[in-house]
């Protein structure tokens, strides 16, 4: 049975409808007899997504525990058992419950795929994995949970759900997302219009490059060569002269014109590598072009206006962009240009703009000679000139009445010999000068008609004659030789030049660099294949270009090994044998890269596994000292109050009490400071800003520390802060515990603002033993206190979680020393733009005392 197909429906954003679509689709599908089942549906408690579940069969979920709750999850064996034709899953980049078959839901998709079962999905623009960082600042919500983007790009069908910004906040007003108490938190912070907007235009554009891809495929797959303007693509025909950086700009205005336009910049270089490019010049066009939006391509061709034209139509371009020649007026008696060939060639599909400038006319210098590899013709020229040239010459010489001696005679043939070695190559030199000097034998040296030669001067002058010519003809062949050697390196090294670019621009992943191979010369795909042994099968390690990838590098027309496991494999027309010291380098440099890559993922498991291992370490260690301490105190307290062996006084159960609910509270407060650290460390902290007096929040956060021990000086004047309340208490409070708890106990605790521009900074001031300059930073790690002071109630998480909320709300967090000896922690926070007080009122600072 072949593999299912895989239907996703891909939403601008939460709430705009990717669900209902679904079902709708699924009713459609029942009501036409097609087996349709719910796999996993989640509704969310909206009524009209509910009703639609309503006729169509589900299959029962799979019931999982973990921490103490009751979670349901698709149960795939259930789904695989019923084997439906379609199966509709809710929610492709949700994490499953540990335990689960899979760890995501993607993976159980791809188990139903492979046992043939076609799939509908949904899944959200911002769950995709490379547009986390996009859409974290874009809404400063980092996405936990995220799917592969390959696993949608192969998705056969991506239809996308879209709503306008006011349309969706209209829907979301009315209820009919999130319950009415988390309306107005959800219309203020994430469904803010600009954030919906910008979630909507990532859709369009990552859909529109779907689109793009799959138009691709179609074209490569049917062999389409025309063009199909569906979208504007600028192709920028580049010499490596000057007036490169001016066809850019150009054609980038053209690209402006039109919504969605592309600009490709493309340098045509000669397989021989004789060409007059300035590569320092082509760097900062390369530059440019980057900069500008577009991109950059290297491609080898003989025939430049040919291979401008392939590129041209390979890419699906609609216009071509050159500039006017800077031949001079007589450099165009050897052939039109390229401008003038291509504008002929385009036909009525692909549009060439000429463009002038500075450079028009002022010359580029002789074209520099060929002679290295020989074109048929070419090599047909040269026989031409071997053979005809010493019979037209002999004709014309026997019909002239002036005798012009054997001497020059000898020389007119050596002439055509040099010309058959400069045309055809060594072959038609020898053939040239072997039927001259026949030729002068018979017709123009005595006895005439015979072969024999009467006077011996003429027999040296035609044995000198052969040598000659045949000195000329070896010496011609082998600077032709020289040159196409010289020719070849420096066409390698030009593209291996290319390639170092690529990297030091970090251009370093194997598709990367595949994708330069395949384009520089011109092949359909190209593939990475690697094999654990001599006899385990070959996988597919990358590939770009269209078409499927050969299975094994026999199947390739080219294939370069790299190592004894791994090989490049490339498709498209046989190349010779000269470029595979290049293909070499390429191959070479994906292995690395392929490599590379593996090693920074091992990396960052490692890390993270190391990170998790400390983490764990400090905790025990904490829970074995610090949390053992009170809990001991509360044991003891309460054995003593149940004894009967001792009547307690009241004085006596009151401080046994007291005694317990302190210990309670330590507790209660280092558990606390643990599940924050455990919020941050996982990136679920999701503020909730909002603009807030400092007067509000501030003395809340003094309810933990004893009464007398903190001033206040927060002036009523400073400007609303924009923060979420809730952290931000929660990291006064911490600043404030821990600074009470090293200052020495007949100092009092100063918690001081003032405003500074555009933000507000709160000062907590100690003045206890300080901390020195090089453990300032290192006091805010989780699991440190500085010096371990015995004194010490926490598991030194206090400041590491202040300085997590901090972040969190865009803020700051830092230590300096206090003036006088002690330390001084500095909160700093974002003004939220409102006036600092009535105009002209004189309110000055109250100093609070609690």
């Amino acid at each position: 049975m072949g593999r299912g197909r895989l239907r996703i429906h891909l939403g601008a954003a939460p709430g705009v409808g990717k669900t209902y679509a679904m079902l709708a689709e699924a009713h459609r599908r029942v009501e036409r007899g097609t087996d349709c089942v719910v796999a996993f549906v989640e509704h969310h408690d909206r009524p009209r997504t509910e009703a639609l579940l309503h006729g169509l069969e589900q299959v029962e979920r799979r019931r999982l525990e973990h921490r103490g709750g009751t979670f349901t999850e698709m149960d795939v064996d259930a789904v695989l058992a019923r084997r439906p034709r379609v199966a509709l899953v809710d929610e492709l980049a949700h994490t499953n419950v540990p335990g689960s078959r899979n760890a995501k839901r993607w993976q159980d998709v791809e188990e139903l795929l492979a046992a043939g079962i076609d799939v509908v999905s949904t899944v959200n623009i911002q769950h995709l994995e490379s547009l986390g960082d996009v859409v974290e600042s874009i809404t400063g919500v980092r996405q936990r949970e995220t799917v592969p983007d390959e696993v949608v790009r192969r998705a056969d069908q991506i239809e996308l759900v879209d709503m306008s910004p006011e349309a969706l906040r209209r829907r979301m007003a009315h209820g009919n997302i999130y319950r009415p108490d988390k309306v107005d938190a959800a219309l203020s912070h994430y469904f803010r219009p600009g954030n919906l907007t910008a979630l909507r235009e990532l859709a369009l554009l990552w859909v529109a490059d779907r689109v793009d891809a799959h138009l691709q495929q179609y074209r490569a797959e049917h062999h389409v060569s025309a063009i199909w303007g569906s979208r504007e693509r600028i192709v920028v025909g580049l010499t490596g002269g000057p007036e490169g950086r001016t066809l850019i700009r150009r054609a980038v205005r053209l690209a402006e014109k039109g919504a969605g336009g592309e600009v490709l910049a493309v340098y045509i270089a000669r397989s021989d590598g004789l060409t007059s490019a300035s590569p320092q010049e082509l760097a900062v066009q390369r530059t440019l072009v980057e900069d500008l939006g577009g991109t950059f391509h290297h491609v080898v061709g003989d025939d430049v206006p040919a291979a401008l034209l392939a590129f041209a139509r390979g890419a699906n371009a609609t216009q071509i962009v050159l500039g006017s020649s800077r031949r001079r007026t007589w450099q165009y008696i050897l052939g039109p240009g390229v401008g003038a060939t291509v504008a002929r060639d385009s036909g009525p599909d692909l549009d060439v703009h000429i463009v002038t400038h500075d450079e028009v006319a002022k010359g580029r210098g002789l074209p520099a000679a060929r002679g290295a590899r020989l074109g048929r013709w070419r090599i047909l020229w040269g026989w031409l000139i071997a053979v005809g040239g010493p019979a037209l010459l002999t004709l014309l010489l026997s019909h002239v009445d002036a005798e012009l001696g054997l001497a020059n005679d000898m020389l007119l043939f050596l002439t055509l010999t040099v010309a058959a070695a400069l045309v055809g190559g060594l072959a038609p030199a020898l053939a040239s000068a072997a039927l001259g000097s026949l030729l002068l034998n018979w017709f123009f040296t005595p006895p005439l008609h015979r072969v024999s030669i009467a006077d011996p001067k003429n027999l040296l002058a035609l044995l000198v004659f052969v040598c000659v010519a045949v000195a000329v003809a070896s010496v011609v062949d082998l600077a032709a030789r020289r040159t196409h050697q010289a020719a070849r390196l420096r066409a390698e090294s030009e593209i291996l030049s290319f390639l170092a670019g690529g990297v030091l621009r970090g251009e370093t992943g194997p598709e990367d660099l595949l994708e330069r191979v395949r384009e520089t010369f011109g092949m359909e795909s190209a593939a990475l294949l690697e094999r654990t042994d001599d006899l385990a099968p070959w996988t597919c390690a990358g590939r770009v270009g269209a078409g499927p990838a050969p299975a094994r590098p026999e199947d390739a027309d080219v294939d370069v090994p790299v190592g004894d496991h791994m090989a490049l494999a490339l498709t498209g027309r046989v190349l010779p044998a000269e470029d595979r010291r290049v293909l070499a380098a390429f191959a070479a440099q994906s292995a690395v890269a392929l490599d590379r890559r593996r090693l920074r993922h091992e990396a960052d498991r490692a890390g993270q596994l190391a990170e998790g291992n400390r983490i764990r370490t400090a905790l025990l260690a904490a829970v074995s000292h610090d949390l053992r301490t009170p809990l001991a105190g509360i044991k003891a307290a309460v054995s003593s109050l149940r004894s009967d062996d001792v009547a307690w006084s009241p004085e006596d159960e009151a401080e046994l009490l007291a005694g317990i609910e302190e210990g309670a509270d330590r507790l209660d407060h280092l558990v606390g400071n643990l599940l924050d650290m455990s919020r941050l460390q996982t990136g679920t902290v999701t503020p909730l800003i909002r603009e807030i007096d400092l007067d509000e929040v501030v003395p809340a956060a003094l309810g933990g520390v004893p009464e007398g021990s903190v001033d206040l000086d927060v002036p009523e004047t400073l400007p609303m802060v924009a923060v979420d309340p809730g952290l931000l208490e929660r990291s006064v409070a911490n600043l404030v515990e821990n600074a009470v708890k090293y200052s020495p106990r007949d100092s009092r605790v100063l918690v001081a603002a003032s405003a500074l521009a555009d933000r507000v900074e709160v000062r907590v001031v100690d003045r206890g033993p300080g901390v020195p300059d090089a453990a300032k930073e290192r006091i805010f790690e989780p699991f440190q206190r500085y010096g371990d002071a015995p004194r010490g109630a926490g598991v030194g998480l206090g400041l590491a979680v202040a300085r997590g909320f901090a972040e969190a709300m865009n803020g700051t967090l830092g230590a300096e020393d206090t003036p006088g000896g002690g330390l001084t922690m500095v909160l700093t926070l974002r003004a939220a733009g409102a006036q600092p007080g009535p105009a002209g009122s004189d309110v000055r600072p109250e100093r609070q005392t609690t």
